[in-house]
């Protein structure tokens, strides 16, 4: 009887909890191998600039702290100050 109790307190505890899991997105038309677009997190703006030339649009920085972001033709790079925070791919 002890050995039966067990089984159902076994039973009921994976039966509420389940089983952790995980699922992917796979989105069509996108490429992971293009992820480092750009400059990388943390440079300077004079450093993008110097790099990668003048962009093709300044976007005004927005919120606090502020992000702007600066537009090239094919990637887009987020500044918070004056320092990367992320750089992506135009669609």
């Amino acid at each position: 009887m002890n050995k039966l109790r067990k089984l159902t307190l076994v039973a009921l505890v994976f039966g509420f909890t389940g089983f952790a899991g995980a699922d992917t997105l796979d989105m069509d038309g996108t490429d992971n191998a293009g992820s480092n677009i750009g400059p990388a997190s943390g440079s300077t703006a004079q450093s993008v600039e110097a790099t990668y030339g003048a962009p093709i649009a300044k976007n005004a920085p927005v919120g606090d702290p502020p992000i702007s972001s600066w537009e090239y033709e094919g990637f887009v790079v987020y500044f918070e100050y004056d320092r990367v925070i992320h750089s992506v791919k135009k669609r």
